[in-house]
């Protein structure tokens, strides 16, 4: 089942175009990991498609409900209500941790669940202590994220994602504000999802994650889709010169 589907987007801000009829569909249990140079549109596109950002063209559906209306030119959204139901697919777990400042780590993780999904306080609580458990942090659950780490913030901001139940994850550079020793942890974190099935959709810049963890690599330049396919053809072998180029540059540090 297709968890995500988005056709010919369109995305510019002013004069200047971001995104060029990309298309893109997610399988369930899929892991697919967006690499590409700064600027290439990468994040742009993930925010059209977690509704952060509105797309100027194109058509965006998830678990075959359409988020948007089909009319030819520019892209129209169904009603607020339903957008805000259709939200309850997928989680998103953002580069800058994101969290509540004055909430302890266990109401940020279970805020959500209770007032969105008014879900019971009790069981929420249940929840949310193992979801903590899951990620390494069931002794913290009562620390302020300032008293955390950044490894440790990232942790309990996909705790807060998990904490929805949703059918897909999405990730915008997840260790990019950790250093190397952190940033390790945290991809194990995502690699045990992967191995539970998770479908995932991840911005990185971590090239050897995407490679072990990934099953669709996209490489995206300049706003368009370049090149796309599994780790092998993308990352080891490589078509367009555009995704050589880049993939050298990062070797080379």
């Amino acid at each position: 089942m297709k968890l995500l589907e988005m056709n010919h987007v369109k995305k510019s801000f002013g004069e200047h175009s971001v995104l060029s009829d990309i298309s893109l569909s997610v399988e369930e249990g899929e892991v697919v990991a967006i690499i590409g140079p700064s600027g290439s549109g990468k994040s742009t596109l993930l925010r059209c498609a977690t509704l952060l950002e509105t797309m100027d063209e194109g058509t965006l559906a998830y678990c075959g409900e359409s988020a948007t209306v089909n009319e030819s030119g520019k892209t129209k959204y169904v009603p607020k209500s339903k957008l805000h139901e259709l939200k309850g697919n997928f989680g998103l777990v953002f580069q800058n941790f994101n969290l509540f400042p004055h909430y302890s780590v266990i109401k940020n993780v279970t805020d959500a669940p209770i007032h969105v999904k008014k879900m019971d306080a009790k069981e929420a609580v249940e929840a949310g202590r193992k979801l903590l458990k899951k990620v390494g942090l069931e002794d913290k659950e009562n620390s302020y994220p300032w008293q955390l780490s950044g490894g440790q913030q990232q942790r309990v901001a996909i705790a807060r994602a998990l904490a929805m139940n949703p059918k897909m994850l999405f990730f915008d550079e997840p260790t990019s504000a950790l250093d190397p020793e952190i940033t390790a942890g945290i991809l194990k974190l995502m690699r045990q999802l992967a191995n539970e099935k998770m479908t995932m959709i991840i911005v990185t810049h971590e090239i050897e994650f995407a490679r072990n963890v990934a099953d669709r690599v996209i490489f995206m330049a300049d706003g368009v889709i370049v090149e796309e396919g599994t780790p092998q053809e993308v990352i080891d072998n490589p078509k367009s010169e555009r995704t050589k180029a880049f993939l050298q540059i990062i070797e080379n540090g």
